[in-house]
């Protein structure tokens, strides 16, 4: 069972939108959004942030990988100074 989620976990960090050191990625929307102080909004972009087309339609897997960015930006309190 252990060796399953371990081939699971390794195929999906393979995949782009589980790569969160890409600009564009599931983690790095969610930390954006929450640092831009806007709402949750689970998206990511294949090709970049604002490039192609904006990926909307997630699995719970994709979904809890925004939410992981969003959650972290928001516990370490990176926020955009508008002053």
């Amino acid at each position: 069972m252990l060796a399953e989620k371990e081939r699971v976990f390794k195929i999906l960090q393979e995949q782009r939108q589980f790569i969160r050191k890409n600009h564009g990625s599931l983690f790095d929307r969610g930390s954006a959004d929450s640092y831009y102080g806007r709402p949750r909004d689970p998206h990511w972009y294949p090709h970049g942030t604002g490039f192609g087309d904006r990926i909307s339609d997630l699995t719970k897997d994709e979904i809890a990988e925004y939410m992981a960015g969003y959650d972290w930006n928001e516990r370490i309190g990176d926020k955009k100074d508008w002053g």
